[in-house]
Protein backbone atom coordinates (compact mmCIF):
# COMPACT_ATOMS: atom_id res chain seq x y z
CA UNK A 1 0.00 0.00 0.00
CA UNK A 2 1.38 3.82 -1.08
CA UNK A 3 0.39 6.26 1.51
CA UNK A 4 1.08 9.85 0.99
CA UNK A 5 0.90 11.48 4.25
CA UNK A 6 0.36 15.54 4.12
CA UNK A 7 1.43 17.89 7.44
CA UNK A 8 2.54 21.31 7.51
CA UNK A 9 4.44 20.15 10.85
CA UNK A 10 7.54 17.79 10.46
CA UNK A 11 10.79 17.36 12.23
CA UNK A 12 13.19 19.56 12.60
CA UNK A 13 10.07 22.10 12.70
CA UNK A 14 7.95 20.80 15.00
CA UNK A 15 5.74 23.47 17.15
CA UNK A 16 2.69 21.48 18.46
CA UNK A 17 0.72 18.73 18.97
CA UNK A 18 -0.06 18.03 15.36
CA UNK A 19 3.34 18.14 14.37
CA UNK A 20 4.27 15.04 17.38
CA UNK A 21 1.49 13.30 16.08
CA UNK A 22 2.97 12.95 12.75
CA UNK A 23 6.26 12.49 13.73
CA UNK A 24 5.41 9.66 15.68
CA UNK A 25 2.81 8.08 13.51
CA UNK A 26 4.99 8.17 10.43
CA UNK A 27 7.74 6.35 12.26
CA UNK A 28 5.37 3.18 13.01
CA UNK A 29 3.36 3.36 9.66
CA UNK A 30 7.00 3.04 7.54
CA UNK A 31 7.21 -1.00 8.46
CA UNK A 32 3.82 -1.44 7.68
CA UNK A 33 3.32 0.37 4.49
CA UNK A 34 4.82 2.41 1.30
CA UNK A 35 4.79 6.05 2.67
CA UNK A 36 6.21 9.14 1.72
CA UNK A 37 5.64 12.47 3.83
CA UNK A 38 4.73 15.44 2.20
CA UNK A 39 5.72 18.93 4.39
CA UNK A 40 7.00 22.59 4.17
CA UNK A 41 10.71 23.28 4.39
CA UNK A 42 13.81 23.15 2.34
CA UNK A 43 14.40 19.52 0.65
CA UNK A 44 17.60 17.57 1.53
CA UNK A 45 18.83 14.64 -0.61
CA UNK A 46 18.90 12.99 2.21
CA UNK A 47 15.27 13.03 3.58
CA UNK A 48 14.25 12.51 -0.12
CA UNK A 49 16.00 9.29 0.10
CA UNK A 50 14.18 8.27 3.16
CA UNK A 51 10.82 9.45 1.82
CA UNK A 52 10.36 12.76 2.91
CA UNK A 53 9.14 15.77 0.36
CA UNK A 54 9.55 19.16 1.41
CA UNK A 55 7.10 21.84 -0.26
CA UNK A 56 7.14 25.63 0.35
CA UNK A 57 5.04 28.70 -0.43
CA UNK A 58 5.40 29.84 -3.86
CA UNK A 59 7.38 33.02 -3.86
CA UNK A 60 5.21 34.89 -6.11
CA UNK A 61 2.89 35.12 -2.68
CA UNK A 62 5.56 36.56 -0.48
CA UNK A 63 3.84 38.69 1.89
CA UNK A 64 0.42 37.22 1.03
CA UNK A 65 -1.50 36.31 3.08
CA UNK A 66 -1.13 32.74 5.14
CA UNK A 67 -3.94 31.10 4.39
CA UNK A 68 -3.03 31.87 -0.09
CA UNK A 69 0.54 30.64 0.69
CA UNK A 70 -0.52 27.75 2.11
CA UNK A 71 -2.98 27.02 -0.53
CA UNK A 72 0.09 27.05 -2.81
CA UNK A 73 1.76 24.89 -1.21
CA UNK A 74 -1.33 22.27 -1.34
CA UNK A 75 -1.10 22.59 -4.84
CA UNK A 76 2.21 21.54 -4.76
CA UNK A 77 1.41 18.47 -2.61
CA UNK A 78 -1.28 17.33 -4.57
CA UNK A 79 0.81 17.51 -7.79
CA UNK A 80 3.26 15.35 -5.86
CA UNK A 81 1.05 12.62 -5.19
CA UNK A 82 1.11 10.82 -8.59
CA UNK A 83 1.25 6.83 -7.76
CA UNK A 84 -0.06 6.39 -4.40
CA UNK A 85 -3.08 4.21 -3.20
CA UNK A 86 -4.57 6.68 -0.86
CA UNK A 87 -3.85 10.43 0.84
CA UNK A 88 -4.08 11.40 4.22
CA UNK A 89 -3.97 14.67 5.20
CA UNK A 90 -3.21 16.69 8.65
CA UNK A 91 -5.07 19.64 9.67
CA UNK A 92 -5.83 22.97 7.50
CA UNK A 93 -2.75 23.21 6.07
CA UNK A 94 -2.66 20.00 4.41
CA UNK A 95 -6.25 19.61 4.00
CA UNK A 96 -7.34 20.98 0.69
CA UNK A 97 -3.64 19.36 -1.08
CA UNK A 98 -5.25 15.78 0.30
CA UNK A 99 -8.95 16.84 -1.12
CA UNK A 100 -7.38 17.91 -4.87
CA UNK A 101 -5.06 14.79 -4.75
CA UNK A 102 -8.53 12.78 -4.67
CA UNK A 103 -10.14 14.10 -7.30
CA UNK A 104 -6.69 14.58 -9.32
CA UNK A 105 -5.64 11.03 -9.09
CA UNK A 106 -8.87 9.22 -8.14
CA UNK A 107 -7.02 7.87 -4.89
CA UNK A 108 -9.49 7.91 -1.28
CA UNK A 109 -8.65 10.88 0.77
CA UNK A 110 -8.02 10.24 4.57
CA UNK A 111 -7.79 13.17 6.62
CA UNK A 112 -7.13 13.60 10.68
CA UNK A 113 -9.02 16.74 12.42
CA UNK A 114 -6.53 17.90 15.18
CA UNK A 115 -8.35 20.99 15.87
CA UNK A 116 -11.42 22.50 13.91
CA UNK A 117 -11.71 26.33 12.65
CA UNK A 118 -15.42 26.78 13.52
CA UNK A 119 -14.20 26.46 17.23
CA UNK A 120 -11.35 28.37 16.87
CA UNK A 121 -13.14 32.39 16.21
CA UNK A 122 -10.19 33.81 17.67
CA UNK A 123 -7.97 32.47 14.46
CA UNK A 124 -9.88 35.18 12.85
CA UNK A 125 -7.05 38.02 14.50
CA UNK A 126 -3.73 36.18 13.28
CA UNK A 127 -5.37 35.10 9.62
CA UNK A 128 -7.52 37.94 8.65
CA UNK A 129 -9.72 37.16 5.84
CA UNK A 130 -8.03 33.82 5.50
CA UNK A 131 -9.86 32.42 8.61
CA UNK A 132 -12.12 32.31 6.04
CA UNK A 133 -10.31 30.80 3.26
CA UNK A 134 -9.07 27.98 6.08
CA UNK A 135 -12.59 27.35 7.41
CA UNK A 136 -13.71 26.43 3.68
CA UNK A 137 -10.67 24.58 3.07
CA UNK A 138 -11.38 22.26 6.39
CA UNK A 139 -15.42 22.15 5.10
CA UNK A 140 -14.61 21.24 1.74
CA UNK A 141 -12.35 18.63 2.80
CA UNK A 142 -14.21 16.98 5.99
CA UNK A 143 -16.96 16.92 3.90
CA UNK A 144 -15.44 15.45 0.97
CA UNK A 145 -13.10 12.70 2.88
CA UNK A 146 -13.74 9.11 1.97
CA UNK A 147 -12.89 8.84 6.02
CA UNK A 148 -11.95 11.62 8.90
CA UNK A 149 -10.04 10.61 11.64
CA UNK A 150 -10.95 12.65 15.20
CA UNK A 151 -8.52 12.08 17.97
CA UNK A 152 -11.17 11.46 20.84
CA UNK A 153 -14.61 10.88 21.06
CA UNK A 154 -15.44 14.82 22.64
CA UNK A 155 -13.54 15.36 18.75
CA UNK A 156 -15.88 13.20 17.39
CA UNK A 157 -18.73 15.03 18.61
CA UNK A 158 -17.66 18.70 17.53
CA UNK A 159 -16.71 17.33 14.27
CA UNK A 160 -20.47 15.79 13.09
CA UNK A 161 -22.34 18.97 15.25
CA UNK A 162 -19.69 21.51 12.97
CA UNK A 163 -20.44 19.75 10.07
CA UNK A 164 -24.07 17.88 10.41
CA UNK A 165 -23.41 17.18 6.24
CA UNK A 166 -20.93 14.39 7.34
CA UNK A 167 -22.04 10.61 7.36
CA UNK A 168 -21.49 9.79 10.92
CA UNK A 169 -19.87 6.59 9.73
CA UNK A 170 -17.07 8.00 7.75
CA UNK A 171 -15.84 9.64 11.34
CA UNK A 172 -13.38 7.27 13.20
CA UNK A 173 -11.81 7.39 16.55
CA UNK A 174 -8.14 6.86 16.25
CA UNK A 175 -6.23 8.54 19.84
CA UNK A 176 -3.44 10.44 19.79
CA UNK A 177 -0.70 8.37 21.30
CA UNK A 178 2.84 8.52 23.10
CA UNK A 179 6.35 6.65 22.92
CA UNK A 180 6.46 5.58 26.71
CA UNK A 181 10.06 4.44 26.01
CA UNK A 182 10.98 8.13 25.01
CA UNK A 183 9.00 10.18 27.47
CA UNK A 184 9.77 8.48 30.10
CA UNK A 185 11.14 9.84 33.52
CA UNK A 186 14.62 11.30 33.33
CA UNK A 187 16.02 12.72 37.10
CA UNK A 188 18.99 14.41 35.58
CA UNK A 189 18.98 18.47 36.69
CA UNK A 190 21.39 19.91 34.14
CA UNK A 191 18.70 21.50 32.43
CA UNK A 192 17.19 22.92 35.85
CA UNK A 193 20.33 24.45 36.74
CA UNK A 194 20.57 25.93 33.12
CA UNK A 195 17.22 27.72 33.38
CA UNK A 196 17.52 28.57 37.26
CA UNK A 197 14.52 26.13 38.37
CA UNK A 198 15.46 25.89 41.76
CA UNK A 199 14.97 21.61 42.04
CA UNK A 200 14.67 21.72 46.12
CA UNK A 201 11.22 23.80 45.61
CA UNK A 202 7.79 22.77 43.77
CA UNK A 203 7.06 24.07 40.36
CA UNK A 204 4.30 24.32 38.41
CA UNK A 205 4.72 23.52 34.25
CA UNK A 206 3.31 24.62 31.11
CA UNK A 207 4.80 23.67 27.86
CA UNK A 208 3.06 24.91 24.89
CA UNK A 209 2.24 28.04 22.22
CA UNK A 210 0.93 31.42 23.21
CA UNK A 211 -2.61 30.83 21.91
CA UNK A 212 -5.75 32.08 22.69
CA UNK A 213 -6.90 28.36 22.73
CA UNK A 214 -4.00 27.20 25.18
CA UNK A 215 -5.41 29.66 27.80
CA UNK A 216 -2.15 30.93 28.50
CA UNK A 217 -2.94 34.76 30.23
CA UNK A 218 -5.45 32.84 32.48
CA UNK A 219 -2.74 30.59 33.79
CA UNK A 220 -0.74 33.70 34.38
CA UNK A 221 -3.40 35.55 36.74
CA UNK A 222 -4.41 32.47 38.65
CA UNK A 223 -0.42 31.84 39.33
CA UNK A 224 -1.43 35.06 41.75
CA UNK A 225 -3.23 33.21 43.56
CA UNK A 226 -0.72 30.46 44.43
CA UNK A 227 1.62 29.28 47.62
CA UNK A 228 4.21 31.61 47.50
CA UNK A 229 7.00 28.48 47.63
CA UNK A 230 5.76 27.67 44.18
CA UNK A 231 7.33 28.04 41.44
CA UNK A 232 6.02 29.01 38.11
CA UNK A 233 7.79 27.38 34.33
CA UNK A 234 6.33 28.55 31.07
CA UNK A 235 8.12 26.67 28.43
CA UNK A 236 5.84 28.93 25.82
CA UNK A 237 6.64 30.49 22.52
CA UNK A 238 5.09 30.90 19.07
CA UNK A 239 2.70 33.47 19.76
CA UNK A 240 0.15 34.09 17.44
CA UNK A 241 -0.44 37.30 16.81
CA UNK A 242 1.76 40.81 18.29
CA UNK A 243 -1.89 41.31 20.61
CA UNK A 244 -1.15 37.64 22.38
CA UNK A 245 2.60 38.24 22.63
CA UNK A 246 2.14 41.86 24.70
CA UNK A 247 -0.66 40.60 26.55
CA UNK A 248 1.06 37.84 27.59
CA UNK A 249 4.32 39.83 28.20
CA UNK A 250 2.69 42.48 30.21
CA UNK A 251 1.14 39.64 32.61
CA UNK A 252 4.24 38.07 32.51
CA UNK A 253 6.17 41.39 33.98
CA UNK A 254 3.42 41.87 36.58
CA UNK A 255 3.88 38.41 38.20
CA UNK A 256 7.50 38.43 37.89
CA UNK A 257 7.52 41.82 39.70
CA UNK A 258 4.79 39.94 42.72
CA UNK A 259 6.67 36.76 43.32
CA UNK A 260 9.90 35.36 43.03
CA UNK A 261 10.39 31.92 41.17
CA UNK A 262 9.10 32.93 37.54
CA UNK A 263 10.74 31.15 34.22
CA UNK A 264 9.78 32.12 30.74
CA UNK A 265 12.02 29.73 28.13
CA UNK A 266 10.34 31.48 24.92
CA UNK A 267 12.06 28.99 22.47
CA UNK A 268 11.42 25.22 21.55
CA UNK A 269 13.81 23.32 23.95
CA UNK A 270 15.06 20.35 23.18
CA UNK A 271 13.35 17.23 23.88
CA UNK A 272 15.28 15.53 26.56
CA UNK A 273 15.88 19.06 28.30
CA UNK A 274 11.82 18.93 28.24
CA UNK A 275 11.62 15.66 29.04
CA UNK A 276 13.95 16.60 32.62
CA UNK A 277 11.47 19.61 33.04
CA UNK A 278 8.59 17.21 32.68
CA UNK A 279 10.04 14.79 34.95
CA UNK A 280 10.96 17.26 38.19
CA UNK A 281 7.93 19.13 37.85
CA UNK A 282 5.50 18.77 40.74
CA UNK A 283 2.28 19.09 38.41
CA UNK A 284 1.87 20.15 34.91
CA UNK A 285 -0.61 22.72 33.77
CA UNK A 286 -2.74 22.48 30.80
CA UNK A 287 -5.51 25.20 30.81
CA UNK A 288 -6.75 25.53 27.35
CA UNK A 289 -10.02 26.69 26.25
CA UNK A 290 -10.17 24.20 23.44
CA UNK A 291 -8.45 20.53 23.03
CA UNK A 292 -9.17 18.27 20.72
CA UNK A 293 -6.95 15.77 22.81
CA UNK A 294 -4.08 17.39 24.28
CA UNK A 295 -0.30 14.89 23.72
CA UNK A 296 1.18 17.28 26.21
CA UNK A 297 -0.99 16.21 28.98
CA UNK A 298 0.27 12.48 27.60
CA UNK A 299 3.85 13.42 27.74
CA UNK A 300 3.47 14.64 31.36
CA UNK A 301 2.14 11.68 32.52
CA UNK A 302 4.42 9.58 30.50
CA UNK A 303 7.38 11.21 32.74
CA UNK A 304 5.35 10.36 35.65
CA UNK A 305 3.76 13.82 36.52
CA UNK A 306 0.89 14.46 37.75
CA UNK A 307 -1.55 17.12 35.45
CA UNK A 308 -4.05 19.38 35.99
CA UNK A 309 -5.80 20.57 33.21
CA UNK A 310 -9.53 22.39 32.16
CA UNK A 311 -12.32 19.82 31.49
CA UNK A 312 -12.76 20.52 27.95
CA UNK A 313 -12.79 18.41 24.82
CA UNK A 314 -10.91 14.98 24.82
CA UNK A 315 -8.80 16.04 27.84
CA UNK A 316 -11.19 14.18 30.06
CA UNK A 317 -10.03 10.95 27.67
CA UNK A 318 -6.59 11.11 29.05
CA UNK A 319 -6.53 12.39 32.40
CA UNK A 320 -8.29 10.52 34.97
CA UNK A 321 -10.06 13.14 37.35
CA UNK A 322 -8.58 11.97 40.97
CA UNK A 323 -6.14 9.18 39.63
CA UNK A 324 -3.90 11.07 37.54
CA UNK A 325 -4.46 14.80 37.79
CA UNK A 326 -7.24 17.07 38.52
CA UNK A 327 -9.86 18.68 35.85
CA UNK A 328 -11.26 22.06 36.62
CA UNK A 329 -14.37 23.22 34.94
CA UNK A 330 -14.20 25.90 32.30
CA UNK A 331 -16.42 29.53 33.01
CA UNK A 332 -17.23 31.84 30.84
CA UNK A 333 -16.40 34.70 33.15
CA UNK A 334 -12.84 33.37 33.35
CA UNK A 335 -12.61 34.68 37.19
CA UNK A 336 -14.16 31.44 38.64
CA UNK A 337 -11.58 29.15 36.62
CA UNK A 338 -8.54 30.94 37.22
CA UNK A 339 -8.98 30.64 40.85
CA UNK A 340 -10.23 27.14 41.03
CA UNK A 341 -7.29 26.50 39.09
CA UNK A 342 -5.32 27.60 41.43
CA UNK A 343 -7.00 25.72 44.15
CA UNK A 344 -6.06 22.63 41.94
CA UNK A 345 -2.90 23.55 41.63
CA UNK A 346 -2.33 23.95 45.16
CA UNK A 347 -3.71 21.23 46.26
CA UNK A 348 -1.82 18.82 44.16
CA UNK A 349 1.60 20.48 45.69
CA UNK A 350 0.68 21.05 48.53
CA UNK A 351 0.16 17.39 49.18
CA UNK A 352 3.47 15.48 47.64
CA UNK A 353 2.96 11.97 48.06
CA UNK A 354 -1.07 12.29 46.52
CA UNK A 355 1.27 14.01 43.51
CA UNK A 356 3.67 11.22 43.27
CA UNK A 357 0.78 8.68 43.46
CA UNK A 358 -0.96 10.82 40.81
CA UNK A 359 2.16 10.83 38.77
CA UNK A 360 2.69 7.05 38.92
CA UNK A 361 -0.59 6.26 37.97
CA UNK A 362 -0.43 8.84 34.72
CA UNK A 363 2.65 6.70 33.80
CA UNK A 364 0.53 3.39 33.73
CA UNK A 365 -2.32 4.78 32.09
CA UNK A 366 0.17 6.21 29.18
CA UNK A 367 2.01 2.85 29.01
CA UNK A 368 -0.65 0.70 28.80
CA UNK A 369 -3.58 2.86 26.60
CA UNK A 370 -1.52 4.75 24.37
CA UNK A 371 1.42 3.60 22.37
CA UNK A 372 1.60 4.83 18.88
CA UNK A 373 2.14 1.13 17.67
CA UNK A 374 -1.41 0.55 18.32
CA UNK A 375 -2.20 4.20 17.08
CA UNK A 376 -0.47 2.89 13.40
CA UNK A 377 -1.98 -0.32 13.53
CA UNK A 378 -5.59 1.23 13.46
CA UNK A 379 -4.80 3.36 11.37
CA UNK A 380 -4.09 0.99 8.94
CA UNK A 381 -6.96 -0.58 9.58
CA UNK A 382 -8.79 2.27 8.40
CA UNK A 383 -6.76 2.61 5.02
CA UNK A 384 -7.32 -1.05 4.03
CA UNK A 385 -11.45 -0.88 4.95
CA UNK A 386 -11.74 2.56 2.75
CA UNK A 387 -9.43 1.02 -0.02
CA UNK A 388 -11.61 -1.84 -0.22
CA UNK A 389 -14.50 0.43 -0.08
CA UNK A 390 -13.30 2.59 -3.15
Amino acid sequence: MRVGLLTREYPPDVYGGAGVHVEFLARELRPLVDLDVHCWGELTAREKAEGVLRHRPWSALDGANDALRTFSVDLSMAAALEGRDLVHSHTWYANLGGHLAKMLHGIPHVMTAHSLEPLRPWKAEQLGGGYTLSSWAERTAVESADAVVAVSGAMRADILDCYPALDPARVHVVHNGIDTALYRPDHGTDALARIGVDPNRPYVLFVGRITRQKGVPRLLRAARHLDPATQVVLCAGAPDTPEIDREFRELFEELSRTRDGVHWIPRMLPRPEVIQLLTHATVFVCPSVYEPLGIVNLEAMACGTPVVASRVGGIPEVVEDGRTGLLVDLDDTGEAFETALARALDEVTGDPERARRMGEAGRERAVDEFGWDAVARRTVGLYEEVLKAS
